[in-house]
């Protein structure tokens, strides 16, 4: 071991120079570095703040970009709603069904009020999606009520009598259009319905078969109109008809057709016209229209 430790002059010289390059290094690390590219202590702070107001900024961009990446919702009538638009809504399958049924009965939905009484959403919901709701111009701005209206819905104490009435398959599209919620349109797809057939509507209750007449607008339309002159139809004893005959009634196809025979000879015959709405796959929102062709 002690030769390891025998040196010569030269080389404790070598061992000295390498030990002060050393404590030299040492130094310049410590002080003369920091000092020579200017990072001090109070200059690290202020870079700690840029860079959090930085991150910060990269957040509220990542919430925004969330926020567009959301499903939109545009406006829309409500009285149209799919089983999918109502569940994108948030309302639950019962929500959905009470307004598929209260539709099916050939009734709309005119405010945001009745929107939540028919479905029973909650008040929560119905603040979210009411705001997009768009209904007709017609339930929006409806026009004042004038005196070129010259119809018993102005004057509902003196509803007029049948004699008074004009008849509806006699009316023309200009007498039509004078009925507040008519138009011109309606007006004309009421005599263009009218013309499908040889001579008219059977009853008033065929206004039910034209596209765009809400109930309210055919209670005004019967308020001056009436079919006077009914054009005939063939009407069969329910009780009686056979299959080919039930299918010549519209709406009535043959697979009602038998449902019908099975049901009538179960009940023993029917007791009412009413009682076809227990016929499995009966079209019950048609049945008014179906009940013209035929008796008991």
């Amino acid at each position: 071991m002690k030769s390891h430790f025998q040196f010569s002059n030269q080389q404790r010289n070598g061992i000295f120079l390498l030990l002060s390059i050393i404590v030299v290094l040492q130094c310049i690390y410590a002080f003369v570095v920091p000092i020579a590219i200017g990072i001090s202590k109070d200059e690290i702070e202020p870079e700690s703040e840029e860079l959090n107001a930085f991150r910060k900024e990269i957040d509220s961009l990542r919430l925004v970009e969330i926020e567009n990446n959301k499903p939109k919702i545009y406006p829309f009538n409500p009285n149209y709603i799919t089983d999918y638009k109502g569940y994108t809504l948030g309302m639950t399958t019962e929500e959905i069904d009470r307004l598929h049924q209260f539709r099916e009965n050939n009734q709309w939905v005119n405010s945001a009020k009745q929107f939540q009484k028919i479905t029973k959403v909650s008040d929560s919901l119905l603040t979210k999606i009411s705001p997009y709701f768009k209904f007709p111009e017609w339930v929006t701005n409806p026009r004042p009520k004038s005196n070129t209206y010259a119809n018993s819905f102005i004057n509902k104490d003196k509803p007029k009598t049948f004699k008074e009435k004009i008849d509806l398959n006699k009316a023309t599209a200009f007498q039509l259009k004078k009925v507040y919620g008519v138009g011109e349109k309606l007006s004309e797809r009421i005599v263009k319905y009218r013309q499908k057939y040889k001579d008219g509507f059977v009853a008033d209750i065929e206004l039910m078969e034209v596209y765009g007449l809400t109930p309210e607008v055919i209670e005004r339309i019967k308020n001056d109109f009436t079919v006077k002159s009914p054009r005939a139809i063939t009407k069969y004893n329910l009780n009686n008809a056979t299959r080919d005959e039930l299918v010549l009634i519209k709406y009535i196809d043959y697979e009602i057709a038998n449902n019908i025979i099975e049901e009538r000879t179960l009940r023993d015959g029917f007791k009412s016209l009413d009682e076809l709405t227990k016929v499995e796959d009966f079209p019950v929102h048609k049945i008014e229209i179906i009940k013209l062709y035929l008796y008991l």
